[in-house]
């Protein structure tokens, strides 16, 4: 089988591998659609918040099919669609863990969920990142059509959080200075899409200068993340996702109590996956323009290096179409 591996640090490749074999409490997964994250990026250079060893392969967004079962598996069958969380318990599938951007990977039916028949397999490859978004507005207590939700940052996951916040039926603003990536939000279902120096007077129009009842900081830059102090209403709500580790910037966080603020941090999604997959079945999301390149898996590398252009590129994903030997 063909897999993209990363051989030691800095040196990927479209590796030949044999077909793994599975244990009898073990599935085998034809994967079929693997999205391409930057997290796979710090992986290749040697970067993870958890160990790992080379080689490895990367891979932790995907769908597949799964086409063989072992003997004590009862819970999937050959046929079924499916996909899988990231962490599980202290490994990281794609990480610690050989992961899904091969033609074939073994799992543990613990670790997956059932795609529904409604979502297609490019849509489950991104349920990764919208289970992402859709637990940081969970965890912030839910949004409704009363609020005005800004979003910062019209990243992957930022634009996930629009879609989401969008179908609760919030008012959702999107802040990003990349004008192609405003016109993805609003595609989504964002009512406003604005440039960084026109929120405040935006937000003060909408609102009547009462402020964003949520504010979803998703870009992870630490002047953005204090800017959300100031964007939020009184008793209002700020969700923080975007990941920062060290850097530092100036903020007034005398707003935190002036303001009555309800701040959350999260990292993942935990717990929420069946519901995350009843939400994009429900709801109709059509999460399609976020993938703005699709590969082969003899292009895996090309796929990697769009990774590297996010001025270009939001997904890059690779598809496969790999069957067993007869």
């Amino acid at each position: 089988m063909k897999a993209l591996q990363f051989s030691v640090q800095d040196t990927p490749e479209v590796a030949e591998l044999p077909i793994p074999e599975i244990a009898e409490d073990e599935v085998l997964v034809a994967a079929r659609s693997v999205g391409v994250c930057h997290s796979d990026i710090d992986l290749l250079e040697g970067r993870y918040i958890i160990p790992f060893r080379y080689p490895i392969i990367p891979g932790h967004e995907w769908s597949g099919e799964i086409v063989k079962v072992g003997r004590k598996v009862t819970d999937f069958a050959v046929g079924d669609r499916v996909v899988g969380e990231c962490v599980i318990g202290a490994d990281h599938f794609g990480f610690s863990i050989s992961g899904a951007a091969a033609e074939f990977f073994v799992a543990k039916p613990s670790w997956l969920h059932r795609l529904p028949d409604q979502i297609p397999f490019t849509v489950g490859a991104l349920v990764e990142p919208f289970s992402v978004a859709y637990y940081a507005l969970v965890r912030a207590g839910g949004v409704d059509a009363s609020d005005t939700v800004v979003v910062l940052g019209a990243g992957p996951v930022g634009l996930a959080v629009t879609a989401a916040a969008a179908a609760m039926g919030a008012v959702t603003v999107v802040v990003e200075p990349a004008e192609g990536r405003r016109a993805i939000a609003l595609s989504l279902g964002a009512r406003h899409a604005v440039h960084p120096d026109g929120i405040v007077a935006l937000l003060a129009d909408i609102t009547g200068g009462r402020g964003a009842d949520v504010v979803v900081e998703a870009s992870g830059r630490p002047a953005v993340m204090a800017t959300a102090l100031e964007l939020v209403a009184f008793q209002g709500r700020i969700a923080y996702i975007g990941i920062d580790v060290g850097r530092e910037a100036p903020a007034k966080l005398g707003l935190i109590q002036s303001k009555e603020l309800r701040i959350t941090g999260s990292i993942g999604s935990p717990g929420v996956w069946p519901e995350t997959l009843r939400f994009l079945a429900n709801s109709g999301i059509d999460l399609n323009p976020l993938v703005t390149q699709h590969f082969g898996i003899d292009d895996a590398l090309d796929a990697l290096d769009a990774a590297h252009h996010p001025e270009s590129t939001i997904k890059a994903h690779i598809d496969l179409t790999a069957t067993l030997p007869a």
